[in-house]
This record gives C-alpha cells, sequence and structure tokens, in this order.
C-alpha cells in the first residue's frame, strides 16, 4: 500500500525587470497623484523646475501655475488648433515598449477628451486619452511603440480650443522586451500559477526517492476557446480538430437574431439547438452571443421599419425567446453588442433606459450566465474615441443610472489590425479600474506576413494581464474562409495562427510536467490553475501499472493542507 501525499502553497516570484505599475485612477481628484515611475525619462514631469524640458506645440502659450495646495502644473493657454500644448521632446527606440501617463485637467466648460500624441519619425501616434474635466485631475494612461528609432515630441490635443489644457505628473517609462515578458511571467506566476509540493511516501510512510513521477493537466481553470458554426456539426476532421483542444465557443452567427427570426414571428433555432447538442455531449462551455446587436445593418430586415411601440414590443419577445430557451445552458450573453459605436435601439427606445432594461430582463430569465457588453476596438485602435476605455467606463455608468445594478462583465472583442502592445496593456488597466470581469471575446489578427507573431504578442499579453479572465478566438471556420483568421487549412493542417494557438494550450491549456523526487520524496513545480492527475509507475502489481491521484490547483493558497492518497498495490 502507497500513500501519495500533496501540499498546495503559493509563493513569490521576484522580478529583477523594472516592476510595471498596473494601478490607474478613475476617480477625478483634486490633486493629481505622483507620477508613474517618477516620470521614467521625462524631464521635469511635476514642473518644479518651472518649464525646463518643456515647450510649446503649434501656438499655445505656456506657463507654470501653482495651485492653493501647493500643487506646480503647467498650462496651455491661447490655443487657437487643436494640437496647441506643451511638448517635450525624447529619443525613442523601436525596440522599446513605452508606458505613458500624465493627468490633466481643463480650464472651463463641459467636459473634454484630451488626447497624448507622439510626432514620430514615421508619423503621428496616439498613446491614449481621458475625458478632462474643469476642477479636477484626471488620469490619461496609454502605451506606445514606435517603428523607426529617432527623435520623437510628446504633446496633448484636444478639438475644443477654447479651454486651457492643464498638464502634470507625466511620465513615459521604457522598457526592453526582455522588461515586458519578465512583467508577464511574473503576473502569470502570480496570478495564474501555484507552486505545488508533491510528497511520494509508502504505506510506513517512508518517502519514495528518486521516484520519477508525472503530472498532466485535465482542465485549466482559464476559459480558453473558439468560435464555431454549423460546419462542424457535418465535418468531422474538424470536430476532431476542435475538441481536442477547446473546452470553450462562441457561435459564430446561429444565436443572432438575424438569424433566429427572419421573418417576424416565425422563429428558427435549428441551428444553435444542434450545436449546443453538440457543445454538451463534448462538454464544451458556450458563450451567448447576442441577444441584441446596434448596428442597424445587422438587424432583421423586417426590425428597422417598426414604429417604436412595436419595436419594443419585438425586442421583449426576441430577449425572452433567446435567452428563455438557452437559460442555463451557457455562461454568459452578450446582451447588447457595439452599443458603443451605434445606436440602432437605443435611438429608438431612448438612449438612457433602453440598455438597462435589456439587462434588467436578462438577469430575470437567466440569472446564472455573466452578462457582458461587447465592442471593438476598445484594446485595439487609440484613436478611436467611441470605444475608448473612458466611453466603455461611460456607457457603464449609463447602464446603472437607467436603474439596472446587477453583475456586469465587460467584453472586449480584440479585432486587432494595428497591434500595440503596450497600449493594449494600458486600456485593460483602465477597464480594470470599474473591478468588473473582463473577457477577451472575438481575437483575431489581420491576414499579414507576421499574422501569427502577432497573434502570439497579443495573447501573451491578454493572458498574462491579471484583469483578464477568459478568452474566446474569433476562428469559425468555414471552406470559403474564416472572418479573418483562420487557423488551419480546408485539411486542418495548422496555419503559422494555428501553430501559435498550439503552442499556447500546450504551455497552459495541456500542461504535462515529469519530475524526480528528492532524497526526503519530495518534488516541487510551479502549475497553472487547474485540475490535475499525478501518477508514477507501479512497481509491486503488474495488474495496475501505474498509481494515481487527481487533484486541484486553484487561487487558494495553503500553509499546510495536504491530500493524501492510499492506494491497494
Amino acid at each position: 500500500m502507497t500513500l501519495l501525499k500533496l501540499w498546495v502553497c503559493c509563493v513569490g516570484y521576484a522580478a529583477h525587470a523594472t516592476p510595471y505599475d498596473y494601478s490607474f485612477t478613475n476617480e477625478c481628484l483634486e490633486n493629481p497623484k505622483n507620477p508613474q515611475y517618477n516620470g521614467g525619462i521625462v524631464v521635469n514631469p511635476e514642473f518644479k523646475e518651472g518649464l525646463k524640458g518643456w515647450a510649446s506645440f503649434g501656438n499655445a502659450k505656456l506657463q507654470v501655475q501653482r495651485s492653493e495646495t501647493g500643487n506646480e502644473f503647467i498650462v496651455a493657454h491661447q490655443r487657437n488648433q487643436s494640437f496647441d500644448s506643451a511638448s517635450q521632446e525624447f529619443f525613442m527606440d523601436h525596440e522599446k515598449l513605452y508606458t505613458f501617463s500624465a493627468w490633466v485637467q481643463i480650464s472651463n466648460g463641459d467636459d473634454a477628451i484630451v488626447v497624448a500624441t507622439f510626432s514620430t519619425p514615421t508619423g503621428f501616434y496616439d498613446a491614449g486619452s481621458t475625458m478632462a474635466k474643469s476642477g479636477c485631475w484626471s488620469m490619461l494612461k496609454g502605451g506606445i511603440t514606435v517603428n523607426q528609432s529617432g527623435s520623437t515630441q510628446l504633446y496633448f490635443q484636444s478639438k475644443n480650443v477654447s479651454i486651457d489644457i492643464w498638464v502634470d505628473s507625466v511620465s513615459l517609462q521604457p522598457f526592453t522586451q526582455e522588461d515586458w515578458e519578465a512583467h508577464q511571467y511574473q503576473s502569470i506566476e502570480k496570478v495564474r500559477k501555484s507552486n505545488v509540493k508533491i510528497h511520494v511516501v509508502d504505506s510506513e510512510g517512508k518517502p519514495l526517492t528518486n521516484q520519477t513521477i508525472t503530472i498532466s493537466q485535465k482542465l485549466a481553470n482559464f476559459p480558453f476557446g473558439c468560435a464555431i458554426n454549423t460546419n462542424i456539426l457535418t465535418n468531422q476532421a474538424y470536430k476532431n480538430w476542435f475538441t481536442s483542444r477547446f473546452k470553450y465557443t462562441t457561435f459564430e452567427n446561429e444565436m443572432k437574431w438575424y438569424t433566429n427570426e427572419r421573418v417576424q414571428n416565425q422563429e428558427d433555432y435549428s441551428s444553435s439547438d444542434a450545436l449546443l447538442e453538440f457543445t454538451k455531449s463534448n462538454g464544451i462551455s458556450v458563450r451567448g452571443h447576442n441577444v441584441f446587436w446596434d448596428d442597424p445593418k445587422y438587424q432583421p430586415s423586417w426590425v428597422p421599419n417598426l414604429e417604436p411601440q412595436k419595436l419594443a414590443d419585438a425586442t421583449t419577445k426576441r430577449i425572452k425567446s433567446v435567452m428563455g430557451r438557452y437559460s442555463g445552458q451557457v455562461i454568459a450573453w452578450d446582451v447588447v453588442n457595439e452599443n458603443m459605436h451605434f445606436d440602432f435601439l437605443e435611438r429608438k427606445l431612448g438612449r438612457m433606459g433602453s440598455s438597462s432594461k435589456f439587462y434588467s430582463m436578462a438577469s430575470v430569465i437567466d440569472g446564472h450566465a455573466d452578462l457582458f457588453l461587447n465592442e471593438y476596438n476598445t484594446i485595439e485602435e487609440p484613436g478611436d474615441r467611441l470605444s475608448s476605455p473612458d466611453s466603455y467606463l461611460k456607457k457603464i455608468e449609463e447602464i446603472r443610472s437607467g436603474g439596472y445594478h446587477g453583475p456586469l462583465s465587460i467584453g472586449l472583442e480584440g479585432h486587432f489590425t494595428n497591434v500595440n502592445i503596450p497600449y493594449m496593456r494600458s486600456a485593460i488597466d483602465k477597464l480594470a479600474s470599474s473591478r468588473l470581469p473582463i473577457w477577451i471575446t472575438e481575437l483575431d489578427v489581420k491576414p499579414g506576413p507576421n499574422q501569427g507573431e502577432l497573434l502570439e504578442q497579443v495573447l501573451r499579453e491578454a493572458h498574462a494581464h491579471p484583469a483578464v479572465n477568459g478568452i474566446v478566438l474569433w476562428s469559425a471556420w468555414s471552406p470559403k474562409g474564416c472572418y479573418r483568421m483562420c487557423l488551419t487549412d480546408n485539411d486542418f493542417r495548422t496555419l503559422a495562427t494555428g501553430d501559435v494557438v498550439d503552442r499556447i494550450i500546450k504551455e497552459f491549456f495541456g500542461v504535462v510536467v515529469t519530475g524526480t523526487t528528492d532524497g526526503e520524496g519530495f518534488y516541487e513545480t510551479s502549475l497553472i490553475h487547474g485540475d490535475y492527475e499525478v501518477s508514477y509507475p507501479n512497481e509491486k502489481d503488474v495488474k495496475l501499472t501505474r498509481i494515481s491521484r487527481d487533484f486541484k490547483v486553484d487561487t487558494l493558497g495553503y500553509s499546510e493542507d495536504f491530500l493524501y492518497v492510499k492506494i491497494l498495490g
């Protein structure tokens, strides 16, 4: 008889790189906080030395003022163009990643968007933006990389030229690629993994030394999936490829209103029913996508002509129908899709109340599923003001002010055309200030010679960020091609993108570790949170070739918590 003793504990990890500051303050403060990284490479970041290091960009007039509390800040006034502001010049290296932050305020009037922009050798690039206010300081956080090393100029923009732009606590911190990867590694070690100590002893409690053991992951805690469509139902090769890799999915089009009710009052759920039967039989969890899509182009053809009251009746019928049918069978719902870029339903039914009503109804119909907003370009494009992190947080506030105060989750589609990893990280930092769950819901990268490499950058950044709770790839296969990014060819041989996904799965979602116990029967390793089996050869009973034990590693730390396994031998 043999005992397998397991001790699960959590330990810290010390990185040698300059730590990354994930913090973001969403509140508007009376006084700005100190600059992150003590300003990094910014000269005179708190303006304690007057205008040293700073110059006018455009025709703005600059001066340093002092608040009643003794805080110095720079003021750009007499602005005639959007870009008239304060500026500082830097040499920026194309091999480095830069995180940027500042605190900004405007002199008067309504809230205004203030953008931090860099003039570089290859063009003008926004690093980030914030909704600035009069009377208090707002944090602006972003990031940037440059395509070519050389001289760059930081400046600030606002389309409202009647206001003065106030700036303080400016920071530009460079990181090497090695630094950035160290941040990811450190975050994964802290948030996604725990150290595990396994003690193998015999029936008398004596340690089994120099014993080879194998630890195999059966299921990862972190959801990682890929979209599917009805092509999978009739293609065995597609089924085999998908089920060997993923336990989470989203139906590409099969749950959308224009699919389920092409003709008014003639509902058709045959495709989504069939896909749900397939996923259930294979132990795959499903995100419901979507109840409503606010883009006027993607409504059922009969919807746009409805009068407001009839539209209200149709939306009530729709939400009750699709969510009632699949309540308890999906893990999440994209209740309203892309209602920052588009406003078809809100414009027809009431901007402040309609989305809140949908979420209130959804929470009653399916109280067990997570309810998501879902939007694109929030982490992809710093120049898209409609769905910036500030706009996203504002939309959440609107839904709350409309009367819905139940659970909400943040869906970030992640359709990348340009990959700016420092901005992506900073944008998630800002959204994380809401303390709501965050998923990357439709991740893909535009076609191109570096598609696989860029996909790997995005995947590793998303998985490592401590605020991200799940990832779904938008790569449902079709013989005519995928939406933007296929993972295989039509014979289900992996492409460069598929090779990346397989590497990520092997590293984080299909872990197999082989090791040898020490002189006291212990083996230590660090494991991604999830369900595991540990086993080793049984040399005493040929009928029982291996001794094994299932165990779970999760986010809880244990000081002295043991799992004992008794195996008959």
